[in-house]
């Protein structure tokens, strides 16, 4: 390896950041899809009988769980402890007040915008597409012209509709009617004719409660004639329509006026075009810049990036469909987060029988989904992840006292975004005993806070909160108060040992997240009593356990027997997403977990678990496995026309997990780094011989862009403060020193 200044490169033309298709969706599923963390829109494109469902991330339906509390066991907890260490294998299995499952309100859809096109025409020249850059669902027809263009505004949070033909006649209404909409929906229409052409509001308030959601409509005619319709409004003869959508929920009534007034203050009244290119503008500026820190170009065939991607998705090994969907998955993910990260289906879902309540899991979904926010540069996901966890932290430390009696925070499993109680549990799935979720969610906060070389002070409250509850919470086997501590109840999401119940002792989770979540609370809080004493809790902490395959065992706890064949991954979370356990520090345990990889199975073929095998296989160094399980789910049918994913093979149940996680994957297989360390290429597919990644983050604090061949590869770094690091190749370790802002060229041999 020799290193170098830097000189001035020109970025190197890439692939198109788009995707399209010929023919409009079909199924909401196929549906192109934008959103600015707030609204989202899954658009149809069918100049016919165009269909926007609008969507925000605060509709979820009451179902009884709005007044759900985690049940109070802290009193029977040191019974179940002492039973449990005793040898007592099924005794979590009491640990519980025998309430029934209760799922968190389910996530839904608004409405649809549907524009009925009168008469219909054949269209012909047909293409819709949405622009990953810019955020804007296109679609166009001839004979005649028709276009419609979409967009939702990150700088005025606002759902955009432009629709221009030269004898633009159709029906516009607001439709609630879609896939599972309850029966009692109390659902009110009001139509008013305006100005500019016409205001729409549609109001839906749920069974048997005080809640309620309201969307607003603001229509914007050029040309032609307005009057008032059955459904909506019937407009003839326009040469463009500019409509306006903003959804709130809410108790009471709302304010329509004042929603519309809010509305019209967003037009200049010059032209819906002027108009719709200045609400775009803004919108760019924040888009348009997020989107594009990051980019992967795998060398592909100009003739596969040109294709659409329901035909590119059948190129299961194509350059070109890695490439798109490493694209789309960011885009996505940029997309749902904003007010809230993404949920089990992003920001979008055309049905109100959401799978999972559509719902923010956080035992393994939720974390893979933000996996890549601080490397490839998106801190707007960290800052809506970082929004639900500050906004739930009083149910966090209510779930810590009622179940274990303990100070600080304890996360949920599951939330609907607006309670983070810990009440949706069962005998199968015990997830109020699950301990390990505020550390795994306060991770990315962490890798943020390396990132950018400064640390929120909100981020260490709360890891304080995680470790003042392991200090109440870890106990020792034999009450003595110097001896070896142990985790009682511990839980493994979501499997259980073979000979054992779910709740157990030591799970291997549970320990790397305890030790984890101590040493990083004191590092957040240098020089203080509390570091120290935090410090020591987690030398006291015993270390993971080798099973008699040589595998690292699920449970450090003698007399517990491994179950292989299950989605979930939890035991390896010192390998990823933590950096406890890898080939450099702790080459023997490192084996360990990738023997017990090879021995773990997929069993119902979730998409999370291909691909969290695939992070935990690049870690360690095991390219040819990360290959293998990008190929379970590239050959397994798992993305929509829309390049959004579903969890399972076939395109079965909608659900973002693949979508999301699938960049994290390719970057993990790239570059890796702590803040002490950078490994160039450390997995790299044998698929992708030739490409470019740019714009990576580092954990030091420093740009990486990485160009490789299949005989030599080079990386530019650009570091915004000095430090030395250890460098790791295929060619070996050593030193790298890096000076704030004096870029470096390394040019590495064959790898």
């Amino acid at each position: 390896m020799t290193s170098e200044p830097a000189p001035a490169t020109p970025p190197a033309p890439g692939p198109a950041h788009a995707t399209w298709e010929p023919l409009p969706a079909l199924r909401w599923e196929d549906a192109f899809l934008s959103g600015n963390g707030h609204h989202g829109v899954l658009v149809f494109g069918d100049p016919n009988d165009d269909r926007v469902i609008v969507t925000h991330h605060t509709l979820v339906r009451p179902n009884g769980a709005e007044h759900a509390r985690p049940p109070h066991l802290a009193a029977e907890l040191p019974a179940l402890q002492a039973r449990l260490l005793a040898g007592d294998l099924t005794a979590a299995e009491g640990f519980t007040d025998d309430r029934p499952l209760q799922w968190v309100q389910p996530f839904h859809p608004a409405f649809q915008l549907r524009l009925d096109r009168a008469p219909a025409a054949q269209a012909r020249a047909y293409r819709r597409s949405v622009d990953f850059t810019t955020g804007e669902v296109t679609a166009a027809a001839s004979a005649p012209d028709w276009r419609s263009r979409v967009f939702v505004s990150r700088a005025d949070d606002v759902v955009v509709q432009h629709i221009t033909a030269p004898d633009l006649t159709l029906d516009l209404a607001q439709d609630h009617r879609l896939p599972g909409a309850p029966t009692g929906l109390a659902v009110g229409h009001g139509t008013l004719l305006t100005p500019e052409g016409a205001l729409l509001s549609l109001r839906a308030r749920y069974p048997d409660s005080d809640r309620a959601y309201t969307g607003v409509t603001l229509a914007v005619v050029t040309g032609g004639t307005t009057r008032l319709a059955p459904a909506g409004v019937r407009i003839t003869g326009a040469t463009g329509l500019l409509l306006l959508t903003r959804v709130r929920r809410h108790t009471g009534e709302l304010d329509v006026v004042e929603e519309a007034r809010g509305l019209r203050e967003l037009l200049d009244g010059r032209s819906d075009s002027h108009d719709y290119d200045a609400l775009l503008g803004r919108h760019l500026a924040l888009h348009r810049t997020a989107y594009g820190r990051v980019a992967l170009d795998l060398h592909a065939e100009d003739t596969e990036r040109a294709l659409p991607g329901s035909e590119l998705l059948k190129r299961t090994r194509s350059a070109a469909l890695l490439e798109r969907l490493f694209a789309a998955g960011r885009y996505h993910l940029l997309s749902a987060s904003g007010l809230l990260p993404p949920r089990l289906t992003g920001l979008w879902t055309g049905d109100w029988d959401t799978a999972w309540s559509g719902a923010f899991t956080n035992d393994a979904n939720l974390n893979l989904q933000t996996a890549s926010a601080a490397s490839t540069a998106l801190p707007e996901v960290t800052h809506a992840l970082a929004s639900l966890i500050h906004r739930q932290l009083d149910d966090w430390r209510e779930n810590a006292r009622a179940v274990f009696g303990a100070r600080g925070i304890v996360a949920p499993a599951h939330t609907d975004g607006e309670s983070g109680l810990s009440y949706h549990f069962s005998r199968e799935y015990p997830l109020h005993v699950w301990t390990a979720g505020a550390d795994w969610l306060l991770k990315p906060l962490v890798d943020h806070d390396e990132t950018r070389g400064a640390r929120d002070p909100r981020t260490a409250a709360a890891l304080a909160e995680v470790a003042l509850f392991y200090e109440d919470f870890l106990t020792t086997r034999h009450g003595d108060d110097d001896g070896p501590l142990v985790v009682v109840p511990s839980y493994s999401p979501e499997n259980r040992p073979a000979n054992a119940s779910w709740g157990a002792v030591n799970a291997a989770m549970d320990l790397s997240a305890a030790r984890h979540a101590l040493e990083t609370a004191a590092a957040y809080h240098p020089a203080t009593p509390e570091a120290r004493r935090w410090r020591a809790l987690a030398d006291r902490l015993p270390p993971q356990r080798v099973n008699s395959q040589g595998a690292l065992a699920e449970w450090a706890w003698p007399g517990l027997d491994d179950s292989y064949d299950h989605r979930h991954l939890s035991h390896l979370y010192g390998v990823w997403p933590l950096d406890e356990i890898n080939p450099y520090d702790t080459p023997r345990l490192a084996a360990a977990a990738h023997h017990a990889l090879e021995l773990r199975g997929a069993e119902n073929d979730s998409a999370h678990g291909h691909l969290h095998h695939a992070l935990v296989a690049a870690r360690l160094r095991d390219g040819e496995r990360v290959a293998h399980a990008l190929g379970q789910v590239l050959d397994g049918d798992f993305f929509h026309a829309s390049l959004m994913s579903a969890h399972y093979p076939n395109r079965d149940v909608y659900n973002a997990d693949a979508a999301h996680t699938l960049p994290g994957v390719l970057v993990e297989a790239l570059v890796q780094s702590t803040p002490d360390r950078l490994v160039l290429l450390p997995a790299l597919p044998a698929a992708c011989p030739h490409g470019q990644l740019t714009g990576v983050r580092t954990r030091f604090g420093a740009e990486v862009e990485l160009r490789w061949t299949p005989h030599s590869a080079t990386a530019l770094i650009r570091p915004s403060r000095t430090h030395r690091v250890e460098l790791r190749t295929s060619a070996g370790t050593e030193p790298l020193d890096l000076v704030a802002g004096e870029d470096r060229v390394l040019t590495l041999g064959a790898w």
